[in-house]
This record gives C-alpha cells, sequence and structure tokens, in this order.
C-alpha cells in the first residue's frame, strides 16, 4: 500500500469519526494530534493535512475512495469506518447514511460488506454493557452502592491486569476488529468493576465516566487502526510509510495503559462512592496513565504471549461471559 492510498485510508477513518457531527472540542483536538503524531517528523505535515482537510470540509469522499484501486485497500477502508463509527455506540442514522454512501464510492456490494458489517454488529452487541437500571449522573451518590467490593482487594487488580494484557494482546492482532473488542473490553471492566460495588450501571454511564476522564472513545478507536494502518499489520498489505514506527509494540503498550488505568480509576470512582469531581476524575486518570506506562514492560512477555494464542472468537466468548 503506498503512502497515497494510506492517506487515503485514514481520509476515509476520520470522516467517519465526524460523521455523526457529535463530537465535541476536545475529541477534535484528540484527533488533530493522533493525525500529526502517528507517522515520523518527514510525514507529519501530510497527515496533519489530512486531518485539516477533514476537518474543514476540503476532503471529497469520493476522491479519497477513488485513490483505492486494489479491492481489499476498499473493504479494508471500509472495514475501517464500520470500526470507527460503531466505537461510541450502535450505528446511528447520520452514520448509516455515510456508510451507504462510501459503500458506494469504493463501489462495494453489500455481499462484499455484509460479513464485517454483521460481525461488528454482533461484537458491539456483545461487548455493550446493558442494564434496566439507568446510570446516575456523575459524582452523585447512591444508597444501592458501597465503598467495598463484594470481591477480594487482590482479585479486583487481577482482573484489571488480565484486562489489560488481552487489550495490548488485541493490538497486536491483524484483524480490523480487534480494535473495536479493545474499547469494548474497556467499557465491560468498567461496568464489572462498578458492579463489585454493587452498582448497576447502564451504558451511557459508563461511555460518560471514560469521556469525563478524558479517553474519546472514536479518537482511541482512529489511533488504534491509524497505528496499525502504518505499521503494516492490517492485513499485512499496508507498508513503507509507517515502517520504524514501532507501532505495534507502542500499541501494545497504549491499550495495555490505558485499560489498566481506566480499570484502577473505575475502582477508586466507585470505592468513592462516585464523589470525584470531573476534574478530580481527569487528574487521577492522567497519574493512573503514567504509572500503568511505567508498570507495562513488566507484561510486554504476557501480552505478546497472549497474542499468539487469542482470535476474535475468544475474544467474542469473553464479552458474552463477563
Amino acid at each position: 500500500m503506498t503512502s497515497t492510498e494510506q492517506h487515503a485510508v485514514l481520509t476515509i477513518a476520520l470522516l467517519a469519526a465526524f460523521a455523526d457531527g457529535l463530537k465535541d472540542d476536545r475529541e477534535r483536538e484528540t484527533l488533530k494530534r493522533i493525525s500529526e503524531q502517528l507517522a515520523g517528523p518527514a510525514d507529519a505535515p501530510q497527515l496533519a493535512a489530512v486531518y485539516q482537510d477533514v476537518l474543514l470540509k476540503r476532503v471529497d469522499l469520493s476522491d479519497a475512495a477513488g485513490a483505492l484501486k486494489d479491492l481489499a485497500h476498499r473493504q479494508l477502508a471500509y472495514e475501517l469506518a464500520v470500526c470507527v463509527c460503531d466505537a461510541d455506540d450502535e450505528r446511528n442514522e447520520a452514520e448509516q447514511r455515510f456508510l451507504q454512501a462510501l459503500k458506494k464510492a469504493l463501489h462495494l456490494t453489500n455481499e462484499q460488506t455484509s460479513s464485517v458489517e454483521r460481525e461488528a454488529t454482533q461484537l458491539t452487541h456483545a461487548l455493550t454493557p446493558s442494564s434496566t437500571t439507568p446510570g446516575p449522573a456523575m459524582a452523585a451518590s447512591s444508597s444501592l452502592g458501597t465503598t467495598t467490593p463484594n470481591v477480594p482487594d487482590a482479585e479486583l487488580d487481577k482482573t484489571i491486569r488480565n484486562h489489560s494484557i488481552v487489550n495490548g494482546a488485541l493490538e497486536l492482532l491483524p484483524q480490523s476488529l480487534a480494535s473495536l473488542a479493545i474499547i469494548g473490553l474497556q467499557m465491560k471492566l468498567v461496568y464489572r468493576i462498578g458492579k463489585t460495588f454493587g452498582y448497576e450501571l447502564d451504558k451511557g454511564h459508563i461511555r460518560e465516566l471514560i469521556a469525563t476522564a478524558g479517553v474519546g472513545l472514536t479518537s482511541q478507536s482512529v489511533e488504534n487502526i491509524g497505528r496499525k494502518l502504518l505499521g503494516g499489520l492490517l492485513g499485512g498489505i499496508a507498508g513503507g510509510l509507517g515502517r520504524g514506527l514501532g507501532s505495534t509494540a507502542a500499541g501494545a503498550a497504549f491499550s495495555f495503559a490505558t485499560t489498566y488505568a481506566l480499570g484502577q480509576l473505575a475502582k477508586r470512582y466507585y470505592a468513592s462512592g462516585r464523589q470525584m469531581s470531573p476534574a478530580l476524575l481527569r487528574q487521577t486518570y492522567e497519574a493512573l496513565l503514567e504509572q500503568a506506562k511505567q508498570l507495562q514492560p513488566r507484561y510486554s512477555a504476557d501480552i505478546q504471549q497472549r497474542a499468539r494464542t487469542l482470535d476474535m472468537r475468544e475474544v467474542m466468548s469473553m464479552a458474552n461471559s463477563t
């Protein structure tokens, strides 16, 4: 895959990220940072231009799609767009319209796209926490919860560590859906920790908690995908531009650290009776993220070993049993 084709795929991923028109300024800024940092110094200006073109609506979907001649590249671009659209919630009407337009621009048939659409939907449903009890507002107290988990603290830490290792391993898999699974497993982890403290949470509450901490679900999806694409991992068809990034190792470290920090943040948040202000949540997450980055090298061998045996079928099983 040439640099022009890689830029076209990233353009499509960014167009997918903005398809619903609901991104706030913080996530926009995160997407800008990602676009600038995904490549080395020589390629950063071009990737920054990709972001600006998308943000200012100077790029046409048909032009980006037209740069992809190979069927495998066109299918990959569509798969990544589906993953980005599904990262923060199930596809809404605007995202559905975008995907239909993209499918037409890429000259793909329903038969060529139905599989990834179905698998992404199944994965999203399996990984999205559900509850009959609506999640209360952030920092609100509740008589239903407790400051003491119903499992030993060491077991809770083990759960966080295991989820972090699995998410690090998912970064090493070539499937595009692996990036979607990372985000879903992070949400499941927060849900599971909340339950140990007696809280029944809906997906809205969990998304709000994660967003308040400063983790954008859509931007994280774009970053995971971009790193794999530019690092030559996705489908074994990329290459050239991203060589020298050390992207697979960096991606595994990133997903491990993000998951670990979110898990530890959720543990502290629910142990406090949800009495943490948005500012404190973000400050605590950033401190935990730095700790997790220092901790990750200790588990790099475990991440690599886990990746050797992990596949998407097992991820689905984990999602349904968590």
